[in-house]
């Protein structure tokens, strides 16, 4: 038999190298809340600081726009080799209910307001009715996971399950892909508003000014002309050549590590935005020779 042909096939059309989309999604993740916790002027932690930057705050935010898409496409390749997408699921949910005081503590949410697990696990759960097709699950299960993405709070609600859907639809073509998630972007960056400063860059850098010889002069505003590549939520199309471009997959990340991450990450930038709180609760416990409920 011909090497090649005994090798297993790739599912999908594009990269399936999860341990790397995992970490460089984890990276992105991590990225995006230090801009929440620490350069957000409303958490109020590091606004009056000589060294705050309003604009680095934008910049995080950008990149950290990459992240969500690289876990979706994790979800979308997920998908298609677990052995049972049911428990694949199970899992998705035990790990955001486990997250929810996490992020509540560490973003500064309320019981109201849910995490990023919710939104994959009913992206995932679109995808269990796709390919389960009983009772015609393929049509209702996807429109119900939209439906209460919609109604219920939660992180990127449903435009993460849109997000997850749309890579889901063209997974098998590289073209559809690459189409079907640009046209993605190209609708956020359009919906949203443009931001100040990305990179370094604002607008008002990119204004240049032009005279021709017997004419009169003029200004040409690039800024206007790209304002959607300064809008925070665009960034997100910089994740696509990781989906598209095929990889080798070299090594596996334990399951655990991916799914702990989440949780983890949130509660030790929760201990860092409550530690003033943190530090006069138990001081005040000292003071008052009291001991401090387990």
């Amino acid at each position: 038999m011909n090497e090649d042909t005994a090798l297993p096939r790739p599912r999908t059309a594009g990269n399936e190298n999860t341990a790397l989309i995992k970490l460089i999604a984890i990276f992105f993740m991590l990225v995006d809340h230090v801009g929440v916790v620490f350069f957000n002027a409303r958490s109020g932690l590091c606004c009056h600081e000589p060294w705050y930057d309003v604009n680095v705050y934008y910049t995080l935010r950008g990149l950290g726009r990459l992240g969500m898409p690289l876990f979706c496409w994790g979800i979308v390749v997920g998908t298609e080799y677990t052995g049972n997408i049911w428990k694949y699921l199970l899992r998705i949910v035990i790990v955001g209910v486990i997250s929810q005081p996490c992020f509540m503590i560490g973003l500064n949410h309320g019981w109201t307001q849910l995490n990023v697990f919710p939104t994959l696990a009913l992206g995932v759960l679109a995808i269990a009715g796709i390919r389960w097709k009983r009772w015609g699950s393929h049509i209702w299960l996807p429109i119900m996971a939209v439906f209460l993405s919609l109604i219920i709070e939660m992180d990127y609600g449903w435009r993460g399950v849109a997000m997850i859907l749309i890579l889901y639809a063209c997974r098998k073509n590289r073209g559809a892909l690459a189409a079907g998630f640009v046209a993605y972007c190209l609708y956020l960056g359009l919906v949203y508003g443009s931001y100040p400063s990305l990179y370094g860059v604002t607008p008002a850098m990119l204004r240049v000014e032009w005279t021709r010889v017997g004419s009169s002069s003029g200004t040409l505003v690039l800024g206007d002309l790209t304002a959607l590549f300064f809008q925070v939520e665009f960034q997100a199309i910089y994740a696509l050549p990781l989906i598209l471009i095929p990889m080798k997959k070299k090594g596996r990340i334990p399951k655990w590590i991916g799914y702990s991450v989440y949780p983890l990450h949130l509660l030790v930038l929760g201990v860092i935005r409550h530690w003033g709180e943190i530090v006069q609760t138990v001081t005040s416990w000292l003071g008052t020779g009291t001991t401090p409920p387990v």
